[in-house]
């Protein structure tokens, strides 16, 4: 048997599942229907209308995801010294999960002040996640020195402005915002960084930008619309 086969048949009865779940909310069943009876109406109801299925399975992933945060959600919603923004007693905290050699990362910086902007109570917390390259790895060392230092958002900034990662841009946005980048607890950045990837694993993503915005788990750069969107949905619980 194609071994694509068994996950795929497993793939499509949770799909099935999950998409009952949304059937029993738009379908009438007889009344006094055994509970087979309904579940025959729902199941013809997902078939007839398969534009269901993918909305049933973004809250199936949003239901496992919603359990991995929880477990995680200290490791996830603590930032790593001053390595956050915003209103630090925020109803909401966003999580972007980032690496400073991602184009869409870049390309998120100004919908991320926009948001800042016009919520103010939302608390943004950074989350260095270095994937793409080793200078990856340079820079979120060098910028999680600066969150030890109290000067996270000042090198964050300036480093995305600096242009391509370098050693010799790296070296410059440090001096240019007075991180001292020889004087850091290495240890404890490594821990972090260790930590995120660790996190980053159980959540499942495998790209930057990422973000856990309450229960929910996106992937990619996002139109501020669809950020605040989860936001709002985070508030209603």
């Amino acid at each position: 048997m194609n071994r694509w086969i068994l996950p795929a048949i497993a793939l499509a009865g949770a799909a099935i599942g999950a998409a009952a779940m949304v059937g029993y909310d738009r379908v009438a069943a007889p009344d006094g229907a055994s509970r087979t009876q309904i579940e025959g109406v729902v199941h013809d109801y997902v078939l007839a209308h398969p534009e269901i299925i993918p909305e049933a399975m973004r809250r199936l992933q949003d239901r496992e995801n919603g359990s991995i945060v929880a477990a995680n959600r200290t490791a996830i919603t603590e930032p790593f010294g001053s390595a956050w923004a915003g209103n630090p007693k925020g109803d909401v905290t966003v999580v972007e999960y980032f690496d400073y050699n991602c184009g869409y990362c870049r390309a998120s910086l100004p919908v991320v002040a926009q948001l800042l902007k016009d919520d103010p109570n939302v608390r943004l917390v950074y989350r260095d996640f270095p994937i793409l390259a080793p200078s990856s790895r340079d820079a979120a060392q060098a910028s999680l020195a600066a969150a030890q230092q109290g000067k996270y958002r000042a090198f964050h900034d300036a480093l995305y402005a600096a242009g391509p990662v370098s050693t010799a841009t790296i070296a410059a946005t440090a001096a240019m915002t007075g991180v001292d980048i020889g004087d850091v607890d290495s240890t404890a950045i490594d821990a972090e960084l260790a930590k995120n990837m660790d996190t980053a694993r159980k959540l499942g993503l495998t790209g930057t930008p990422s973000w856990v915005i309450g229960d929910r788990v996106l992937s990619g750069a996002m139109p501020i619309d669809e950020l605040n969107r989860a936001i709002a949905a985070a508030r209603e619980g």
